[in-house]
């Protein structure tokens, strides 16, 4: 890279980065994403309920958006990561993993998170593929087939609601005791939602299309699709000693225009909402590139 000067740096190049970048590429704003093309729905065979895209391969979508914003030629890319971020005086450092050092006067964090995979063989070679984390995203799909929640306590009950609405033949795996009320246990019966408090010892799948849950004490269940809620850390190495602030949930806290608690910080994507799908990442990051560019346009001015 000769120019190492830039209005914006966008750490992650996905759908909310991407998306981030277009907005500030159509506002003349000199913006670098820098990406190593790792996002976690790679092995996502499918994507779903994102108008115009739906149906297509997440690889494929984001392919499509980074030739759109390839035609803005304030927008450059870098392919690497980010491995640390500073506040200067100027605005902010950033350090690549081959000690390249960029500098902006704003910085989007469209880093997105990185799920943590369960103790469970199978489960991870599953993962996007027939075990599920989202309804809206993958729902239709399965719908009215045998399915499976992989959850426990509050979560696992309100995100039966959601999947009972989309097939009868469900069961709640709680993998051991299950933390949920006498109120809600009656509730899930009177829906005839089946409970098994079975620890599960692995789940048997050919190319990551699920047959059967193995439970530790010898017995099994067959399964077409099992959904999962599963624990997620961020992808915040690069950026962790800005100090920017994160919601109970582990979230990137953010207010209404995106901005993080750290001046001059955004964050857009995965890594500031529960609500993870294409779609709302590319309004996210579309928004957050708007706010970003009346901040500098108003700081300018």
């Amino acid at each position: 890279m000769q120019n190492k000067n830039f209005d914006v740096v966008i750490i992650g190049g996905s759908y909310s980065g991407l998306s981030a970048g277009m907005a500030l590429g159509r506002s003349l704003r000199n913006t670098l994403i820098i990406d190593n093309g790792k996002p976690c729905n790679r092995q996502t065979p499918h994507s779903h309920n994102f108008i115009t895209h739906d149906g297509k391969t997440p690889k494929e979508i984001s392919e499509l958006a980074k030739k759109d914003v390839e035609k803005y030629k304030t927008v450059h890319f870098y392919n690497g990561t980010a491995v640390k971020a500073s506040k200067i005086n100027t605005g902010f450092e950033v350090e690549t993993e081959s000690s390249e050092k960029i500098y902006a006067k704003k910085l989007i964090l469209a880093s997105g998170v990185k799920d943590k995979m369960p103790d469970i063989p199978g489960f991870a070679e599953c993962w996007g593929i027939s075990v599920l984390h989202c309804p809206y995203c993958h729902g239709y799909e399965v719908k009215k087939e045998v399915t499976g929640i992989l959850s426990n306590g509050e979560m696992a009950y309100e995100f039966s609601k959601l999947v009972f609405n989309l097939t009868k033949n469900l069961t709640l795996f709680t993998n051991g005791k299950a933390l949920l009320s006498d109120e809600q246990m009656l509730k899930l019966k009177q829906n005839k939602i089946s409970l098994n408090e079975n620890e599960i010892e692995k789940i048997e799948h050919q190319n990551g299309s699920i047959q059967r849950i193995i439970f530790k004490n010898g017995d099994s269940v067959s399964l077409h699709a099992l959904y999962a809620k599963i624990p997620f850390e961020q992808n915040i190495n690069a950026s962790e000693n800005l100090g920017f602030e994160l919601t109970e949930q582990g979230f990137i806290k953010v207010d209404f225009m995106q901005k993080t608690t750290v001046p001059g910080v955004f964050a857009c994507g995965d890594n500031v909402t529960m609500m993870r799908s294409v779609a709302n990442a590319v309004a996210q990051g579309n928004f957050t590139g708007a706010m970003v560019n009346k901040e500098l346009s108003e700081e300018e001015f």
